[in-house]
């Protein structure tokens, strides 16, 4: 299968009571992708003890071999997430990637735990539209495995080739100054604000802010990926960046309704809530 939606980065076991899920940018962009109607393709590293459950199901999973899968466990207080890490499985490359996985329409960049290499962002296409998720590039963690934000160093050498950055509050921490940076390398940024929707900083025009939609929140994991996964999706569709913010807050609002990746909708579902917000 050729993807037209490609997602890199680590597959992950997420430790949960009871037991582990699974987890990743690589999951919730996956699935997202796959139900919005796309050929997806991953390119994660783990072990071969790893399990490809069910859920990603057409999906073509390309798994680089692994002593150990990337592990974490994310505990919330209020709202807010105390996150470690438990194990990482290692470096993906250039030279991992598919030959034709290289003119895919979307790739999405997702490190973990910053196994995704800078020069991953020049390994496609011209005409292929590339975003990233940088939490993985932006994050630091003690010898307990305790995660805390730090500064992303790598940025210039990979906003200048990627035409999409979508990073949180969250991701940011204490480095709140950079943002700046970001938005002067990179042609469209994108800040999560949680229930607060998010806000678009594109070349050229002025910001706005887009309205989350309402939702019953359970479970907030991977509702970043899932809206980065629909707002890539509909601006490669549509070429308006709006659009793309409205149709990735609706998906996202679906995400966190159901713990883990079990709310993700589909494509049908979204165009439902859209049209009924539209009519209210």
């Amino acid at each position: 299968m050729h993807p037209d939606f490609v997602i890199i980065g680590s597959i992950t076991r997420d430790e949960r009571p009871g037991g582990f899920v699974l987890g990743g940018t690589v999951t919730y962009a996956g699935i997202t992708a796959r139900n919005l109607g796309y050929r997806t393709g991953i390119l994660t590293r783990a072990a071969d003890n790893l399990p490809t459950p069910d859920l990603l199901n057409q999906i073509k999973v390309v798994r680089l071999p692994a002593s150990e899968t990337t592990t974490f466990r994310n505990i919330y207080v209020q709202g807010k997430r105390q996150q470690f890490v438990l194990s990482t499985a290692g470096a993906i490359s250039v030279d991992d990637v598919p030959s034709d996985w290289r003119d895919a329409k979307i790739v999405l960049l997702g490190p973990l735990v910053a196994e995704v290499e800078s020069e991953m962002a020049r390994a496609f296409s011209p005409q292929t539209l590339i975003g990233v998720v940088p939490q993985g590039w932006m994050r630091q963690w003690d010898e307990t495995g305790r995660v805390r934000p730090r500064a992303w160093s790598e940025a210039e050498e990979i906003l200048p080739y990627v035409r999409v950055l979508v990073l949180s509050e969250e991701d940011l921490g204490e480095f709140t100054e950079r943002l700046h940076g970001y938005i002067a390398l990179a042609p469209i940024v994108v800040l999560t604000r949680g229930s607060q929707g998010c806000t678009v900083y594109e070349r050229g025009k002025k910001l706005f802010d887009s309205p989350a939609f309402a939702a019953n929140e359970f479970d907030p994991t991977g509702a970043g990926d899932v809206f980065t996964a629909a707002f890539l999706i509909r601006l490669y569709e549509t070429e308006d960046v709006k659009e793309a913010a409205r149709f990735a807050n609706c998906t996202a609002s679906f995400a966190v309704e159901a713990e883990g990746t079990a709310a993700i909708p589909t494509r049908a579902m979204v165009e439902a809530r859209l049209q009924a917000a539209a009519s209210s």
